[in-house]
């Protein structure tokens, strides 16, 4: 799978960012309406109003239009910036405006459906979830690790494992809330019943890794 989804395939002017888009929002569409198996190229491109051959000069094939779906959703609510560390910004301040996106993000309806739809298909097609593993949950995964490498660094926070760190953040904000949700036995958590969890979670993590006084 490449690396750089958004990287041009060969020579010549660059990639028309607005036709990019809409294949990308026709093929999330999709992927959701119909699931991946039932989801072609052809539809993709009728639905984006452009040439089968525009959406395979974008994305070489299938798994790499999914993979690049998978990204984009994901950086919405997340941009790689929220994953950094800026001069004068409280640590915790950080922490939330990570802990508000994450949480809107996988309460979405789209999330919810994403997700939904792979639990069918993980049992189906094993480099299918692999793909949408790397693509979703590993990418932040990774962001939140860095980030917190630099927390630890900064000496504001102790935390000598930051990967596992990392997945405790993102599972305590999940919380059972979230699996209700997904199950389809619960309503997601929404303006101040959503603010006061991530409230919680953020408070939570930072004791959690305080410095220990000397």
């Amino acid at each position: 799978m490449p690396n750089d989804l958004a990287a041009p395939s060969g020579p010549g002017r660059p990639k028309d960012l607005a036709k990019r888009q809409a294949i990308l929002e026709a093929a999330k569409n999709l992927f959701l309406t119909h699931g991946y198996a039932s989801t072609s190229m052809d539809a993709v491109a009728s639905a984006a109003g452009v040439s089968k051959l525009t959406v395979y000069s974008h994305f070489n094939d299938k798994e790499t239009l999914f993979s690049a779906a998978v990204v984009a959703k994901c950086e919405e609510q997340l941009p790689t910036l929220f994953f950094e560390l800026p001069d004068g910004i409280a640590v915790e301040n950080v922490l939330l405006n990570i802990a508000r996106g994450f949480h809107q993000l996988i309460n979405s309806d789209e999330s919810v459906n994403l997700h939904r739809l792979m639990m069918t298909l993980g049992s189906q097609d094993p480099k299918l979830s692999l793909i949408f593993f790397e693509a979703g949950p590993q990418r932040m995964l990774q962001g939140m690790e860095r980030l917190l490498t630099k927390v630890h660094q900064s000496g504001a926070l102790s935390i000598d494992k930051p990967l596992n760190a990392a997945e405790h953040f993102f599972c305590l904000l999940k919380g059972a809330a979230n699996f209700r949700l997904l199950y389809g036995c619960g309503e997601r958590l929404e303006g101040a019943a959503a603010e006061a969890h991530v409230r919680d979670v953020v408070g939570l993590f930072m004791r959690a890794y305080r410095p220990v006084s000397t």
